[in-house]
C-alpha cells in the first residue's frame, strides 16, 4: 500500500534531504528506509504555500487502543513549541478521549483564544481508523470527519499563506495525509 505524504500542493516533512533522496517529494514509496519516521507522531510538516481558499488538509490515522488525547495544529512557522516568541497557532483540533471533546482554538500574538467545544457527537473510537479534513475557504476552515461536517472554525490568522505547517501529538497512528 502507498502511503501519500503530499498532493501538489500539500504536505513535506521536515527533513528535505528525505524527500529528495525520494526524488519525488508528493508521492512516499513504503519500501524506502525511513518511512516509518516520517509519519510517525510527534509529526511536522510543511505546507507548501501555505493555505488558501479552496484547498485542504486531510489526515488519516488510527486512534490508540487507549488513547487520552490528540491534536491535529495547524501554525504559522516551523520552530518548536518551546521557541521564544511561539508561532502562532491558526488551529488547533484536541480530541479528548475521557470527557469525549472535540476542542478547537487559536494562538495569536502568543495568546490562546477561547476554546471552541460544541459537537453534535464524538466521531473518534479507540484503536480506529479515522479521517479528518480541514477545507479552507475564505472567512473559516470546515473541518470533516469521516465524511461528516462536524463544525466551523472562523479565521483568527487573516494571512492564510503564513499558515505554513501541520503539527500532529498524542496517541493516534498517522497512515496517510494530503
Amino acid at each position: 500500500m502507498a502511503v501519500q505524504a503530499a498532493e501538489k500542493d500539500g504536505i513535506n516533512v521536515e527533513e528535505d534531504h528525505l524527500n529528495d533522496s525520494l526524488r519525488n517529494p508528493g508521492l512516499i514509496s513504503p519500501d524506502k528506509e525511513g518511512l516509518s519516521r516520517l509519519l510517525t507522531v510527534p509529526f511536522s510538516g510543511r505546507i507548501r504555500g501555505g493555505m488558501r481558499p479552496g484547498k485542504k488538509i486531510i489526515v488519516m490515522g488510527i486512534v490508540d487502543l487507549e488513547p487520552d488525547s490528540f491534536d491535529v495544529s495547524l501554525t504559522c512557522g516551523r520552530g518548536t513549541e518551546k521557541e521564544e516568541p511561539q508561532h502562532d497557532v491558526a488551529l488547533k483540533l484536541t480530541a479528548r478521549f475521557p470527557d469525549r471533546q472535540f476542542l478547537r482554538g487559536a494562538r495569536i500574538s502568543g495568546k490562546w483564544t477561547e476554546e471552541e467545544a460544541s459537537i453534535t457527537y464524538f466521531p473518534f473510537i479507540p484503536d480506529q481508523p479515522f479521517r479528518i479534513e480541514i477545507h479552507c475557504e475564505h472567512q473559516r476552515f470546515r473541518i470533516f470527519v469521516d465524511g461528516h461536517q462536524l463544525f466551523d472554525f472562523y479565521h483568527k490568522v487573516k494571512s492564510l499563506p503564513s499558515i505554513d505547517t501541520v503539527r500532529i501529538h498524542g496517541d493516534v497512528h498517522i497512515t496517510k495525509l494530503g
